[in-house]
């Protein structure tokens, strides 16, 4: 099935973007009458059929909306932005796939990059949405500093990764179901011991992801995947 995105359809707005228009019009072939499905990232799904197939304003008519089941938890990562936007682009791609609902950009002590492209994330966020068939879409944050985030946290479940052989905490075993979770994940560098003792006394709890020493993205999607399974 191919899923369109169209935000603004609670407000009323039934037409594609022109992006999307055109793959619909002139990629798909679709035409007058025929049945399109479509998401608003906000949750519902969206049956329709086209009532005008311009590949420039391809305009539509609801048939029907469907809510999908709302969760009892939610997902957030915090990541260090990688030196090559490719890798965090990579995660991004790859949690929306998993199921995650927010991703925080933090600059560290040890952050290779302080700048990253949030609208090129978000368009990478919407495509991996329609793949992966999602009716909800991550919000992606701009890069902040790491001591505003850990202060400003208010989720009840609360963990840095931290790479640290004799510590005995693996976050598959204190990950709870039906919780609101955030996982700090640090630059190649890791956190610095400062940067940990302020997550600590910020009620964050210091976590293993095994026994690897994983790369910045390859942690946050393995962060990511832990919490979706705390929740199956």
């Amino acid at each position: 099935m191919n899923l369109f995105y169209q935000p603004l359809i609670p407000e009323g707005l039934h037409h594609l973007d022109e992006e999307e228009s055109r793959h619909c019009v002139k990629v798909l072939r679709k035409s007058v009458g025929d049945t399109i499905h479509l998401t608003d990232g906000k949750g519902f799904f969206y049956q329709a059929f086209i009532t005008r197939a311009d590949a420039r304003k391809c305009e539509f008519s609801l048939q029907k909306a469907i809510r999908s089941e709302a969760k009892s938890y939610s997902i957030h990562i915090a990541v260090s932005p990688t030196k090559n936007a490719d890798r965090i682009e990579w995660f991004v791609e790859k949690a929306t796939e998993f199921g995650i609902d927010t991703i925080s950009l933090i600059n560290c002590e040890n952050s290779e990059r302080s700048f990253i492209k949030i609208e090129r994330l978000q368009k990478l966020a919407i495509s991996a949405m329609k793949q992966s068939i999602k009716s909800t879409l991550p919000a992606i944050r701009e890069v902040v500093e790491f001591p505003t985030f850990v202060r400003s946290c208010d989720e009840i479940g609360r963990f840095v990764a931290y790479v640290d052989h004799e510590n005995p905490i693996h976050l598959k075993n204190v990950v709870r179901k039906n919780q609101s979770t955030v996982v700090l994940i640090g630059p190649e560098g890791d956190f610095t011991p400062g940067e940990i003792e302020l997550a600590n006394a910020s009620g964050f709890v210091k976590v293993s992801l095994g026994q690897s020493r994983l790369r910045t993205e390859t942690a946050a999607i393995a962060a990511c995947h832990i919490a979706n399974l705390a929740n199956d």
